[in-house]
């Protein structure tokens, strides 16, 4: 199997990217969307509040894998992207399971993170400023700073779009190259 695992704070582009992956033929899993099922389960609405307090339950719960631990029967494929990958311990459990694994960072700014989020206005991104950097501290103490130290190649995401399609086309086709010729 080839797998490729994205860490990048809220807003960095992960979308954008998995939208360039589903291109060139790569299925995808979003590991936020299992936090988010998990919150819809329990009935709850889908608020930036709520979803980051199902996802530090959780790992307070079960370990600061669990969330990787529920993605791995869902990684099925031959080729797969999964997003969001938010601990080392994470990363360690996709390592483990996975060897040819390939971390993909992908790094923007607070501040164009911050103007990416209000403009695509999804509920549990919060609002306000304060949202926001406290979405970026809690996602910091589960130890995403440590994913994104075990990354093996980094997308920077500041420009046009355009520039960072083209950048995340070329780096996915050349890691799948790689893989393949292993």
């Amino acid at each position: 199997m080839k797998l490729i695992v994205t860490v990048g704070m809220p807003g960095s582009g992960k979308d954008e990217l998995l939208e360039i992956a589903r291109s060139i033929g790569l299925a995808t899993l979003k590991m936020g969307d299992l936090v988010r099922d998990e919150t819809r389960r329990r009935g709850l609405p889908l608020t930036n509040p709520n979803v980051g307090r199902i996802a530090s339950e959780e790992r307070d719960k079960h370990g600061g894998g669990i969330w990787a631990q529920r993605a791995l029967p869902k990684l099925t494929e031959t080729r797969m992207l999964v997003d969001g990958c938010r601990s080392d311990t994470e990363v360690t459990v996709f390592r483990h399971n996975f060897g040819d694994l390939f971390v993909l960072g992908i790094f923007a700014s607070p501040e164009t993170r911050y103007d990416r989020m209000t403009a695509r206005s999804r509920n549990d991104d919060g609002g306000s400023l304060q949202d926001f950097f406290d979405r970026d501290r809690r996602e910091l103490k589960w130890g995403i700073g440590n994913a994104f130290a075990l990354a093996d190649g980094m997308l920077l995401n500041e420009g046009p779009i355009d520039d960072f399609r083209r950048s995340a086309r070329a780096i996915l086709e050349k890691v799948l190259a790689q893989k393949d010729d292993d």
